[in-house]
């Protein structure tokens, strides 16, 4: 992290206000739009979004990605983290995390920063993920993820997940990689 000083970040959960007013549901967007320019023209070091699905009141985080892709193209400074892909492989295949990652650190010219989470009980039931694998899963993909994005041809071969000789594009802008970070709620 020696090339983003020490600032203030942002952490964003998009979510609607209750009572549920539908005629203010697709507002949230905009809201976290302006929300973050106004974060990058006051300096703020980054915008940290979340991963939620199947959730009323959180699921407008379901597509995180895209959220900061929006950002990217409306800001000029302020870091792009995605602060908790759900890294179960039934919900978030590594090459697609990988991918997905690369293009917002290169629209964005460097300011991506990801991070990884297990998710919980309502996302593993509905993506059919085998909560005790989900600790593996998420290990696996910190480690295949930057070796993606490092390598011109990479393969992968374990218990849970095999890929073959790839060269997953696009590579991030920033060298070697955008810095990775993972989301946790034990010291294990």
């Amino acid at each position: 992290m020696a090339d983003r000083p020490l600032t203030l970040d942002l952490f964003s959960e998009l979510q609607r206000a209750e009572p549920a007013d539908p005629s203010r549901e697709h507002q949230v967007y905009f809201d976290a739009l302006e929300q973050a320019r106004l974060a990058d023209e006051h300096g703020f070091g980054c915008w940290w979004t979340v991963e939620h699905h199947g959730a009323p009141r959180f699921s407008y985080s379901a597509v995180p990605e895209m959220m900061l892709g929006a950002i990217a193209q409306q800001t000029q400074r302020i870091h792009l983290g995605n602060a908790g892909v759900l890294a179960p492989f039934a919900i978030n295949h590594p090459i697609r995390v990988a991918e997905r990652a690369a293009f917002i650190d290169v629209m964005s010219r460097g300011r991506m920063e990801l991070g990884l989470a297990r998710s919980g009980g309502m996302e593993w039931d509905a993506f059919g993920v085998e909560p005790e694998d989900s600790r593996e899963q998420l290990r696996e993909a910190l480690q295949a993820i930057p070796r993606m994005w490092m390598e011109e041809e990479f393969s992968w071969d374990s218990p849970r997940l095999h890929i073959p000789k790839r060269n997953v594009l696009p590579k991030p802008w920033q060298d070697p990689h955008p810095p990775l970070w993972q989301t946790c709620t034990s010291p294990e």
